[in-house]
């Protein structure tokens, strides 16, 4: 029994040693940008905006409670066009700690090179406070899945938020 618990901790370990972790910390609050690579992950809006001319950009926002950087979509009018993810090689697993505007939806949504949809995790509102002095929650959410080529998180609507706090994604 003590040896395959041994094997099984010796395999978490191998496992975690493999995971890449995005974290956002060497970017600038408050300034658009088209696009953000970190650790060879590509960020921008998964498609041009659609009610306007400007080009489509992410910014940084702070958690108030923690100082960490959440990525968002920048354009305040056009909150339903998702911040798409995409990895330098076919990935199995990609998780991502949120906050958000309470209430606010939330969906992550994985993709293969085709664009074909791999896996999709989702809650209908975002945690809330439970008393005004409490920081904004945060939540993660998972999809995995063979040959994931990138990801799209969306929910917000106009006037809301979804802030990708930390991305972590397992290479093939």
């Amino acid at each position: 029994m003590r040896r395959v618990l041994l094997f099984l901790l010796a395999a978490a370990a191998a496992r975690a040693a493999n995971e890449v972790v995005v974290d956002f910390e060497a970017a600038t609050i408050g300034k658009p940008v088209p696009t953000w690579t970190e650790k060879a992950v590509s960020f921008a809006l998964a498609e041009p905006p659609r009610t306007s001319k400007a080009v489509g950009r992410v910014m940084f926002f702070p958690h108030l409670a923690s100082n960490r950087k959440g990525l968002l979509n920048a354009m305040a009018n056009e909150q339903a066009i998702p911040v798409r993810a995409t990895f330098p090689g076919p990935v199995t697993s990609v998780s991502v700690v949120f906050w958000a505007s309470t209430g606010c939806p939330a969906k992550l949504t994985a993709f293969d090179r085709q664009g074909q949809v791999v896996d999709t995790a989702g809650l209908p509102a975002a945690p809330a406070r439970q008393a005004p002095g409490e920081p904004v929650p945060t939540f993660e959410l998972r999809v995995q899945g063979k040959a994931i080529a990138y990801v799209e998180f969306s929910g917000p609507r106009n006037g809301e938020f979804l802030a990708a706090d930390e991305l972590r994604f397992r290479p093939e």
